[in-house]
């Protein structure tokens, strides 16, 4: 019987870095659904499509492929045959794929997709709605956060790692508009599941994240 770890939470609260190397550690997949959406979004934008085009979007939907896999431990995310790996990274990318996460069609070709994942490994999978949407009967559930400010600045240092010019405030602002969008979207909004463990990483180092999410899952076998 596979084993599934859900991680969901914010923008920029560090889900991806925490799930890929909880991943690691437990010789679990990690599946990474944002940057599924990301290429979606991609996607969208480069075919100009606005998210509030239903029927564009749900012809869209149909024409996409998206696959993952992983080159010497590192995740390589395929749209339609092309690795967009690097391009789906970008802020104008992030924002069309939380516009783009609010349309029903786009969701459901993910879902499928995420499910379809879980059901043949042990999972470790991050994201906004998985614990309660993607995979509501996952064996572990954690909502992972931190504060905006303590969010933006992480956000603002890889920023500035990739040489790109933005200010921490644009940072802050942008994280604070992703919120109210991801948490007051129609279709499965942002928020912490009933049986999940929430874990603010505020004044926390990753090393004592990875440790306290460890523990939740010798604690649940």
């Amino acid at each position: 019987m596979a084993f599934s770890i859900a991680i969901d939470g914010p923008a920029g609260a560090g889900k991806s870095t925490i799930a890929k190397e909880l991943a690691k550690r437990l010789s679990f997949v990690y599946v990474d659904t944002g940057a599924m959406y990301r290429a979606i979004g991609l996607y969208l934008l480069r075919n100009q499509i606005s998210p509030k085009d239903e029927s564009s979007v749900e012809k869209a939907c149909k024409e996409i492929q998206i696959s993952i896999s992983y080159e010497d431990g590192v995740q390589q995310v395929f749209l339609n045959g092309e690795n967009v790996s690097e391009e789906i990274r970008k802020e104008e990318v992030g924002n069309m794929a939380s516009a783009g996460a609010k349309n029903r069609k786009v969701r459901e070709k993910l879902v499928e997709l995420q499910r379809e994942l879980a059901s043949k490994a042990d999972v470790v999978m991050d994201g906004r709605d998985i614990g309660t949407c993607v995979l509501p009967n996952a064996n572990v559930k954690i909502y992972l956060t931190a504060s905006v400010h303590t969010r933006a600045v992480r956000r603002y240092q890889e920023y500035l790692a990739k040489g790109e010019k933005i200010t921490l405030e644009e940072v802050e602002k942008d994280i604070e508009n992703r919120d109210y969008q991801d948490m007051n979207r129609a279709i499965s909004p942002l928020k912490q599941a009933e049986d999940a463990v929430f874990l603010d990483s505020s004044d926390m180092g990753i090393e004592e994240v990875l440790e306290t999410m460890i523990s939740v899952y010798e604690k649940s076998k």
